[in-house]
């Protein structure tokens, strides 16, 4: 049975184990110990004391993650990226802007990290189911968008025969036409009026004298 997506985005954040300060290794430890202000602080020290420490970087962007703060540590990850001397730690950076852009519900940066994931270390299994899941779920996405786009147009369509039925139907006659069809109909009013006249004024015959 697969691990379900929440599962895996957990394991995004681990401290990578290497030979560092004691400072580190205290941060570290705070770290497990889910004190992520502590460790934040501690790791920063370190970067203080030598800016170019990736692996400090590294901890102290997921110690961010861990406590909430997504920005902070989407900004180290970028710059563990930029910075590109250790592909190990690249490939993991690249992994949890993955996580951060998919709880965040921002598909298509997910699926784009987790792809340069995979270029760097093709075998990272988790990397690749999430990238699955997350395409997974943006064409059932796309699908569902399409869907309700094809009902909207839809009910749109009802709405204009509803409407077509409920109001009378305008004249398609242009105003050249209408004066025409006016004065053809006074024409034949004359004619009418003319005719009745006529009849009305003819002399009528005398009765018969028998």
């Amino acid at each position: 049975m697969k691990t379900q997506i929440s599962s895996l985005l957990l394991l995004g954040f681990s401290s990578i184990a290497m030979a560092q300060s004691s400072q580190i290794r205290e941060a570290n430890k705070l770290y497990k110990e889910g004190k992520f202000d502590e460790a934040v602080a501690l790791y920063e020290e370190a970067l203080r004391k030598n800016p170019g420490d990736l692996t400090a970087m590294y901890n102290r962007s997921n110690a961010l993650a861990k406590k909430g703060d997504k920005a902070a540590a989407m900004e180290g990850y970028e710059q563990i990226i930029r910075e590109g001397k250790d592909p190990r730690l690249v490939e993991k950076a690249y992994y949890d802007k993955g996580v951060l852009h998919q709880q965040q519900q921002q598909l298509d940066e997910s699926i784009a990290a987790w792809m340069e994931s995979l270029k760097m270390d093709p075998d990272d299994k988790e990397a690749r189911e999430n990238l699955q899941k997350a395409l997974r779920e943006k064409k059932e996405k796309e699908q569902k968008e399409d869907k309700e786009k094809e009902d909207k147009e839809k009910d749109k369509e009802k709405e204009k025969d509803k409407d077509k039925e409920k109001k009378p139907q305008q004249s398609k006659l242009n105003k050249k036409q209408v004066e025409q069809l006016l004065k053809a109909l006074e024409q034949k009013e004359k004619e009418v009026q003319k005719k009745m006249q006529q009849k009305s004024g003819s002399p009528t015959r005398p009765e018969k004298d028998w």
